[in-house]
């Protein structure tokens, strides 16, 4: 169905005068950023860089046919995703509610459906052949689909008016820790030994991913409601401190553990420190840096190895 598609820059620009007022202190992202976020390369980036350092923690090293699975599985969800809501909103007329990414998209449509075919069968090829070799990955694959469930929440819900009322829902958390089980379980399943030591790092990281999307959802409605923009900067100061706590607790016996959870505790900070400085920033910067600040643990796989 043809549409007379908006001009992305323009109503960017509007957006910009509207949301964050004057222009003269606004950052913008640089374009790999840009192009990391449009193309909706943030998510499966997230899923992968957790999945790897969930398998360091455990000292166990994971197959990258997994890895690239999960990646891939929420990549092409992500696709699906945006386009649909694109289409959605064009139909109904209701062209206010897409962001940037959902026109990039919209435009290269033509392109990234049959992208996300190609990443969903890649996927189901490479996840029963390793299955078959290790049976235990059987759990992998239904957390690999709770990736997909994610998407659902991660961007705005379309459903609702504009004007309403910011929440923390239940639904958020729940989206945090499926996203999380699809990150941990593949190392869960390879531990022999130890694997409660997964346990506190994959709450936080849980707590730290529900963050992300309620933030976003915040950040992305019409409203600007003080207590709640007050209430996302607690709560990131109340995660980190909660990390930094396990993490001095858990230091001598689980260092990587350990390690794991200042990462996830510097996630929740850089959170709630966004929610503070958003006002200097584009939408789409603000929207990438969101994720970008669940990229901690790259940190620490560089600096100390996955081995």
């Amino acid at each position: 169905m043809p549409q007379a598609l908006p001009n992305p820059p323009a109503l960017a620009a509007a957006e910009n005068r509207r949301k964050l007022g004057s222009h003269e202190r606004t950052l913008h992202a640089p374009w790999l950023l840009r192009f990391w976020h449009l193309a909706s390369l943030d998510a499966p980036s997230v899923a992968a860089v957790w999945a790897l350092a969930f398998a360091w923690a455990a000292q166990v090293r994971l197959p990258v046919g997994i890895v690239a699975a999960v990646a891939l599985v929420v990549w092409a969800a992500y696709i699906t995703d945006r386009i649909l809501d694109a289409r959605r909103a064009f139909e109904h007329g209701r062209v206010d509610l897409l962001r940037e990414r959902h026109f990039f998209h919209w435009r290269n449509r033509r392109s990234l459906v049959p992208l996300a075919v190609v990443a969903a069968a890649a996927s189901a090829v490479l996840v029963p052949s390793l299955i078959r070799a290790t049976a235990a990955e059987r759990d992998a694959v239904v957390a690999v689909g709770a990736a997909v469930y994610f998407t659902r929440v991660h961007a705005r819900r379309r459903g609702e008016p504009a004007g309403a009322p910011p929440r923390f829902a239940l639904k958020e958390f729940l989206v945090g820790v499926l996203f999380t089980a699809g990150c941990v379980l593949p190392a869960w399943n390879r531990t022999l030994a130890r694997p409660w030591e997964l346990v506190a790092p994959a709450a936080l990281f849980a707590a730290t991913a529900w963050l992300n999307c309620t933030a976003i959802d915040i950040w992305e409605s019409e409203h600007r409601v003080s207590a709640a923009r007050l209430s996302l900067f607690f709560t990131g100061c109340t995660l980190c401190a909660a990390g930094l706590a396990a993490a001095s607790v858990t230091a001598a016996q689980h260092p990587r553990s350990a390690a794991l959870l200042l990462a996830g505790a510097v996630s929740a900070a850089l959170l709630g420190l966004l929610d503070r400085i958003k006002s200097r920033m584009e939408p789409l910067l603000l929207r990438a840096a969101a994720d970008l600040a669940l990229l901690t643990p790259l940190a620490v796989l560089l600096a100390r190895g996955r081995g």
